[in-house]
Order: C-alpha cells, then structure tokens, then sequence
C-alpha cells in the first residue's frame, strides 16, 4: 500500500518540471550552437585555404 502512495505522488507531483523544461531548452540552444560553430569553422578554414592557393599561385608566378 505505501509503495503505491508514494507512486501516485510522484506521478502528480509536478515540481521539478520547469527545471527539466529549461534543461532541455538549454541543450537544444548548446547543441545549436555548437552546430553553428563547427560550420563557422569549416568556412572560415576553407577561406583560409583558399587564400593560401592564391598566394603560392601568385609566388609562383601563375
């Protein structure tokens, strides 16, 4: 009987929900931005690379 009390209270309780509501927001806007500098990244890595072609082109005189 007690462990059935103790589950009806758990299952109603609601405290804690807004807590696990701004823990998912939290890990959603992370994992966005982390997405979004991993694609920065790549971008500016290729700029830079491209960058570096162009001047071995120039040094050599192409």
């Amino acid at each position: 009987m007690k462990v059935r009390r103790v589950t009806e209270r758990l299952v109603r309780c609601r405290r804690g929900g807004t807590a696990i509501e701004y823990g998912l927001i939290a890990a959603l806007v992370t994992i966005t931005m982390i997405a979004t500098f991993i694609e920065v990244a790549r971008t500016t890595s290729g700029m830079w690379n491209n960058t570096q072609a162009r001047i071995e082109d120039a040094r050599q005189g192409r």
